[in-house]
Formats: C-alpha cells, structure tokens, sequence
C-alpha cells in the first residue's frame, strides 16, 4: 500500500438546512428580521396557539422551486405537509411542519470541481430538497456556575429548505468545497443570504468508513450524523476528526453497521472533537402524518418555465462562459465568479473597456479584490468605478505608466473616490503631481545617460542587453516620472544606431 493511501473510504453524506429570503415566516405573516429582541416577531401560528391555523407563504415556495430547479431536482406536480412529531423547548407546537413521503423535489445533482486540482471532479447526488419550518432557538448561559437556559421564539416558523445529499462526498476537502459550491449557487439565485453567522446556513453530517477486508468484501462502521458545526471550516475538521475516531474504534472494537445504533455526536469546536449526545431517532419514531390544516400543492409546467427563465447562468457555467469569453485561466474565472454576480458585471464591464481579459483579471484579484478584503466593503460602493480602472489598465498597458506608478494611480483614484471627489485617472496623475515625459524629452534624457555610461554601452553591444537596466535607476533619478521599461527599450534602440 502507498505511503498516502488511506486504509479505508470516507463515506460523507450532508444535510443543509438554508433559510430563506422572505420577508414574513412561512405559515404566518410575522417577519423574519434577524436581531430583533427575543420573542417579539410572533403570532399564535407560530406559538401553536389553539385555534390558530396556518397558511403557506407562496413567495417561500416559489424560492424553494428556484433552488430545486437549480440543482436539476425532478419537480413533483403534487406535494403535501406533514407534521413531525417530536418535543423541544424550541418547537412550542410539539411538532414541525415539514414533507415526509412526498417531498416537492427529488433526484438532483450539484457537481464541485477543484480548480486546484486537489481532487477530481465529482457529481453528488441530492435525494431530496423539501420545505419544512425552522424551530426556535435555546440559549444556554454557563457562565458563573449558572445554568441559566432561555429560548426565542421568533425564529420559529422561519421558512427552510433542506437539501438531502447521496453519500457521495469522499474527503472532508471535498464536502467543504461542495458546501462552498452550494452556497454560492443559493446566494445567485437570491435564495438566501447563507450567513452562518446569523443561522441562515446550517449543516448536520453524516459520516462513516468502508473498511474492505482480505476476502474482497467490505466492513461499514456504524453511521454517525454530527451537528453543531457553524462553519464550512468547522466542518472539514469535524468530518477529519471522525473519521480518525471511527478508524481507531473500528480496530478496537470491530463493530460494524447494524450492530450499533447510529448516533448523533455535537462537533466541540474549541477541543477540536466530537461529543456523544444521543442515538439517532428513525423516521418512525417522529410518527408522520398529513397535516390537515394545510391543503397539498400542485406546480403547474407553465411555473416551472417561468422561474427557469428568471434564474440567470448559475456559477457554474458563468465560470466556463468568463473563461472562454476573456480568454483567462479557469481559476481566474473561478475567482471573479465566486466574489458573486456584482463582481463578475464589474469585471466584465471593465475588461469590455480595455479589450482584453487578462489584464482586467489580474487588476481585479491583485488591486480591487484586495482592496475589498481589507477594507470590508462592496463592489457596490467601490469608490474607482469601472470606467476610471479600464482606463488605468489601458494606459500601463500602453507604456504611458509602468505598474509601480499605476498603482499609485490606483491609490489616487481610491483617495479621490472616497472624498466624493471625480476619481478619474487624470485626476488623480494631477493630484499626485505626475506628468507625462514625452518621446523627445524621454530620448534626451537617455542619450545623455548612455554618453555617462560608456561601459553600459560596450557591455550592451556586446550581447549583453540586460546591462541597460542599469540606466533605468539612474533616469528615475533625474525624472521620476519615465516608465523604466520605455527607458531600456529606447536605450537598446540608440545602442543598436551607434
């Protein structure tokens, strides 16, 4: 066995639940405001009040249908609601609204691909996407010796989709790029927002190994789902950390699936492992039924149609088109599309203006995406708009700056933009006091370094061209201003006439 193989096959399946972006809950007209004081956003519907009775919000169903479609889910003409039984302080009816056996969308499919190449590309599998209600939210405070537990309702009745991965997924690497690749697919299709922060992305993880043994057949540890993880990174250690633990109790133990109950482990993320909390129910221990204050849903073909022409190019094939039209490497491609689609307008309006792909790519990534991460902002409120950075690129590429000083430039156009000043290029070479050198004065200047120089020039016309660097420190002395490229290529010029 090679020294990286692995002795066993990760087996990864996930579970994402993702809020949706709508105004009201998804059976009654509360808001779902995030930050609000607790247990103010709430209404005997989603307190489960007697008497009280639900209505779907078709604005959540229409998001969940863009989703579906996006992942080339089979859309169910027919679907229902169905009550999941089970009691939490958090869940104050004593059941969720959710699909059970006849969920609106089935049989689809999100591919994640590794520009990096660190793992093949992999198509996984998605069971199912259902619409259900989220729950409340307990609170637990420790601090001090207390044991102080509160809970807040107004996240209850916030509308959810739940995406059902197959276990496809072989590397915790591999679910956390998926994840990643899920995420930005949500957000352009304005889904959801995917803040983990504020709960609007959760996932649960199922986990286990296929051991194979010495007779060609193969052992599987028990399953185990693990929860509490509020980061994509979270979640590639929890996944490497179980894994590494299931190894260790399958040598010890040998126990295989079907001999253990599969068990539900909470993710510690400041210890870095996973905590036993409970055995995983079964379906029938929620004891489904039909809800009957809900009437079932039926999708006409003629909405489907409509929802799919107004989804827009999903990520994925944005990054081949970008790729393709701008002629830029893949990666560059998948940098600009995963920044979202503001970012990729920005590029394309830019690249557009100078005519060429490559060096819009490289000032996006190297000056304005940088630019953003330090100072947290948009590309919304960037301050050099695309006409002021098209501009700039052009006039380097031209010869009339040299990167250094364009990027001065650049940091002009952004001093100028957050003044409210016009951040314009011109603008900015005034502000910065540079000035043009012309072809005359450029070719003054170095006729009378080379007449300072003679050995640069007898090393130069003895084949060594790159002695005429050594002109260009002593140019920037006299002028700041020359671009020390055209100061090397007009000295070769007058050397070679000599």
């Amino acid at each position: 066995m090679p020294a990286d193989a692995s002795p066993f096959t990760t087996v990864i399946g996930l579970e994402v639940h993702v809020q949706l972006l709508t105004r009201t809950k998804l059976f009654c007209g509360c808001p779902t405001t995030f930050g609000a004081p607790a247990n103010t956003q709430v209404c005997p519907v989603c307190l489960g009040l007697p008497g009280s009775l639900p209505v779907m919000n078709r604005r959540a169903f229409d998001l969940a249908l863009r989703a579906a479609l996006a992942l080339d889910c089979t859309i169910a003409p027919f679907t229902k609601w169905d009550r999941k039984n089970y009691f939490y302080p958090d869940l104050p009816k004593g059941y969720q609204i959710s699909q059970y056996d006849l969920p609106f969308s089935s049989d689809g499919s999100l591919e994640v691909v590794d520009p990096k190449g660190a793992f093949p590309p992999r198509r996984v599998g998605i069971i199912r996407v259902h619409l259900e209600e989220d729950a409340g939210k307990s609170m637990h405070d420790e601090a001090a010796g207390t044991a102080d537990s509160r809970i807040d309702l107004n996240r209850a009745g916030t509308p959810l989709v739940e995406i059902v991965s197959q276990p496809d997924l072989r590397s915790p690497q591999e679910a956390r790029a998926w994840l990643n690749e899920l995420k930005l697919l949500l957000v352009y299709l304005g889904v959801s927002d995917c803040n983990m922060q504020e709960g609007s992305l959760r996932v649960d993880a199922n986990v286990n190994l296929h051991v194979p043994r010495g007779d060609g057949s193969t052992a599987k540890t028990p399953i185990v789902e693990i929860k509490n993880m509020n980061s994509f990174r979270s979640v590639e250690r929890a996944l490497a950390y179980e894994a590494a633990r299931q190894w260790e109790e399958w040598q010890r133990t040998g126990i295989e699936m079907g001999k253990a109950p599969k068990q539900t482990r909470g993710w510690d993320d400041a210890a870095g492992i996973t905590r036993g909390q409970r055995h995983k129910e079964e379906s029938s221990d929620y004891r489904y039924f039909p809800d009957p204050d809900l009437v079932p849903v039926t999708v006409a073909a003629e909405e489907l149609a409509a929802i799919r022409a107004a989804m827009g190019e999903p990520p994925t094939r944005l990054r081949a088109a970008l790729a393709e039209k701008w002629g830029i490497p893949a990666a560059d491609a998948a940098v600009i599309v995963n920044q979202g689609r503001d970012v990729v307008a920005y590029y394309e309006t830019v690249a557009g203006l100078v005519g060429e792909g490559k060096p819009a790519a490289n000032w996006l990534q190297q000056d304005v995406l940088r630019t953003l991460n330090e100072t947290g902002g948009t590309i919304t409120d960037f301050p050099v708009g695309p006409a002021a950075l098209a501009d700039l690129i052009g006039r380097v590429g031209r010869g009339e700056f040299d990167t250094a000083r364009g990027r001065e430039i650049f940091a002009g156009l952004l001093t100028l933009g957050r003044a409210a000043l016009p951040a314009d290029v011109a603008a900015a070479v005034a502000a910065l006091g540079i000035t043009a050198v012309s072809d005359d004065e450029l070719t003054d200047l170095v006729r009378g370094l080379l007449t300072a120089n003679p050995k640069i020039v007898a090393d130069v016309k003895g084949g060594k061209e790159q002695a005429a660097a050594g002109l260009i420190g002593q140019a920037r002395k006299q002028n700041p201003n020359v671009n020390p490229g055209k100061v090397r290529e007009v000295a070769l010029t007058l050397i070679r006439a000599m």
